[in-house]
């Protein structure tokens, strides 16, 4: 063998031998690092739960504050309590796409761009000292102009009053769409109403700024100044929650009583 091709194997061995030993230290640090990653998931999944129902504050202890929330998992079709999966272990997200979990919309009803439904949802309760709920937490979703906007709905135990909203995962356009994160619009929801007279969602977002002295100006917010689908896709994703494909039936027992 010439010295050249002598050169050229040990080359390789030592290129492999370096790419082996990346890939291990890799693989180990991705399993070592994985209950971090975890902790910190439901860190601040937690932490948004707290700021949509207006509990999260610079002295809150996270931890504390949120073991007082209760969990429970609703049948979007029936909007009761179920048992059919385990709240402490039921991924929402992951039953989205799982055909066993979740059913394909079609078009014409898919107006928050979601594709598919799951049957179950995962809610937070917020209880009053006597044990009456006080308000519920919901998780939203739905396609703004660039992404899937995931975020929280509270919505106070009369089932039609908004109390807070946060998103806490979304690409849309900084300065613009990306608005949905200021703190300053956010707090337009508060104290709007869900439904009209009779019943039906009538929650829009408005190019401009609402008339507090217009008839139905308690029905209506801020849209977001230059972003206007990304506005559309917030008032669609309200819709669609908030309708009887989601959580309108569960809605509709807590206002009538028959949710405790």
């Amino acid at each position: 063998m010439s010295a050249s091709n002598d050169t050229v194997g040990k080359t390789i061995i030592v290129a492999a031998s370096v790419a082996i030993v990346c890939s291990v230290l890799v693989s180990s640090a991705a399993v070592l690092l994985k209950p971090y990653q975890e902790k910190n998931k439901a860190l601040d999944l937690q932490k948004n739960v707290l700021e949509a129902a207006g509990l999260l504050h610079d002295d809150t202890d996270v931890a504390t504050a949120f073991s007082k929330i209760e969990r429970r998992v609703i049948d979007l079709d029936t909007g009761a309590y179920t048992t059919a999966v385990d709240p402490d272990t039921y991924d929402q997200r992951r039953a989205e796409k799982d055909p066993n979990l979740s059913d394909k919309l079609p078009r014409e009803a898919d107006i928050a761009g979601i594709g598919r439904r799951e049957h179950y949802a995962q809610i937070y309760i917020v209880r009053t000292p006597d044990g009456a709920i006080d308000k519920v937490i919901l998780p939203i979703r739905g396609y703004g102009l660039w992404s899937t906007l995931r975020g929280f709905l509270c919505v106070e135990a009369d089932g039609n009053t908004i109390c807070g909203l946060t998103y806490y995962e979304h690409a849309e356009t900084p300065g613009l769409g990306g608005e949905v994160d200021n703190p300053r619009w956010k707090a337009l929801w508060h104290g709007k109403k869900i439904y009209d007279d009779n019943g039906a969602v009538a929650l829009d977002v408005i190019k401009g700024r609402v008339d507090a002295s217009a008839p139905g100006a308690e029905h209506k917010v801020d849209g977001l100044s230059g972003a206007t689908l990304t506005s559309n896709g917030v008032e669609h994703m309200m819709h669609f929650w908030l309708g009887d494909q989601g959580y309108h039936p569960f809605l509709r027992k807590l206002q009538q009583g028959a949710i405790s």
